[in-house]
């Protein structure tokens, strides 16, 4: 394996993705006016520095080691409307809970990053988009255009851009205020998770909450300063799909000459943007931040090995995670080959599952939803092959909110059909809810202690 440097290059040599096709962009109507919206994104300060960005790397070098677990987790598509603190809040205390619980079932640290603060496009599969005969363009997320099926709110929109980043910001003050504030204090997130065992549904799991109780009372008991422990380290991510806005957050690193996209910490290509000759790759493939794809079942060894060699040839622990989303019916077959392929290769990647995008469904009453039991099955395959062929399950990427929506059938709250449209409440795809993205981490506890 060799191990040598990231990306050195300057802002200039970025815009090479621009004689590359790009797949999934909008059709922007007017020029003139992306123009300003990306020349003011281009003088505005950055959302993440490169030193926190290069933390974030050090974390997943962790995880492809072995020494660490990744837990990525929020909204399939934020919305400008949902981005006020207490939603916020709701799933940062998500993500903080399933940690805990995920901490004592792995027995190592787990690094904890927010699909938010720019998850505000999406890719879609067809461009329009017709309802009673009339056709407009689809919906691709907030930070193009809106969700009404209306001539006016369809029009892509460049001022989107900057309010997408504005509204990102603010979600990053607030997430870093959580982190700081107390909030995240190991002992807060506990009493939350015992107040989640006392739902009788959830009685199966209380042996394994009693345990990390008796484990924070060993730690007080022993002098554990629990002050350190009431901050966390919390990275946002989200997919890179709008290259003009990504190329416009770019900026040069003064300690090395290197090229940060600062939007995030974290950026990852989507399944349908990992063309190797495609504009995605080549963008992602000069910035130094860590950055990962999204590899679906028809996914070859060689792609993936030839991905390496476009995003990592350097080998740089922690620059590239494999994010697996092959559908339960696929995984145990479709992902060993590539596990097999990447590990001859010699250079470490992190490999994490995405059990949501591969399980998607439409329900018998209309609603576009997936199953509990099939998103179990997709994460406890995922662990039988990494355990079959010895390499490291480096953790979970999923879709999921802190608020009590209905939009995954069943899990111990038995959703039903019927049930999904008490609150289906998604744009997009639907998400794990609060009380299913815990029962998610303790579901993972018990198929780690097997």
């Amino acid at each position: 394996m060799s191990v040598g440097v990231l990306p050195g290059v300057g802002l200039e040599s970025l815009d090479a993705y621009r004689a590359k096709v790009a797949l999934q962009q909008p059709t922007w109507p007017d020029a003139g006016a992306l123009a300003a919206a990306t020349d003011e994104l281009a003088a505005a300060a950055p959302l993440v520095v490169p030193a926190a960005a290069d933390r974030a790397r050090e974390r997943l070098a962790a995880v492809a080691r072995g020494d660490a677990f990744l837990l990525q987790g929020g909204d399939c598509a934020e919305s400008f409307a949902e981005a006020g603190a207490l939603r916020i809040r709701n799933k940062v205390r998500t993500i903080l809970q399933m940690a805990v619980v995920l901490t004592y079932g792995a027995s190592m640290p787990v690094v904890k990053m927010g699909r938010m603060a720019g998850q505000y496009a999406k890719p879609r599969s067809s461009d329009t988009e017709t309802r009673d005969g009339v056709t407009l363009p689809a919906y691709r997320g907030d930070m193009v255009n809106a969700h009404e099926f209306t001539p006016g709110s369809r029009v892509p929109d460049p001022a989107r851009l900057v309010q997408a980043y504005r509204i990102s910001g603010a979600t990053i003050n607030v997430v870093q205020a959580l982190s700081d504030g107390g909030f995240s204090d190991l002992r807060r997130v506990h009493e939350w998770n015992q107040g989640f065992m006392r739902n009788p549904a959830y009685a199966r799991y209380e042996s394994t909450a009693a345990e990390i109780d008796r484990a924070i009372r060993f730690m007080a008991a022993c002098g554990a300063d629990f002050e350190a422990l009431r901050t966390v380290e919390f990275f946002v991510a989200h997919e890179a799909l709008l290259l003009d806005y990504e190329r416009a957050l770019s900026r040069v690193d003064p300690r090395t000459g290197a090229a940060y996209d600062t939007s995030a910490h974290f950026l990852w290509i989507g399944e349908r943007t990992r063309q190797l000759d495609g504009a995605h790759v080549d963008f992602l493939s000069r910035v130094a931040n860590p950055i990962g794809v999204k590899l679906g079942p028809t996914t070859r060894p060689e792609d993936a090995v030839a991905l390496v060699d476009r995003l990592n040839p350097a080998g740089v622990p922690g620059r590239l995670t494999f994010v697996a989303r092959m559908g339960a019916a696929n995984v145990r077959t479709a992902l060993p080959p590539l596990v097999e392929a990447v590990r001859a290769d010699g250079r470490p990647v992190v490999w994490v599952t995405d059990p949501m995008h591969g399980n998607t469904i439409t329900s018998e009453s209309g609603y576009k939803t997936r199953r509990f039991a099939d998103v179990l099955d997709e994460v406890s395959g995922f662990f039988e092959v990494h355990r079959a062929l010895g390499t490291v399950p480096g953790g979970l990427h999923v879709e999921l909110t802190g608020d009590d929506v209905t939009e995954v059938l069943g899990g111990s709250e038995e959703i039903d059909d019927a049930g999904l449209a008490r609150r289906y409440e998604t744009l997009v795809d639907p998400r794990l809810n609060h009380q299913q993205s815990l029962e998610l981490a303790f579901q993972v506890v018990e198929m780690l202690r097997r």
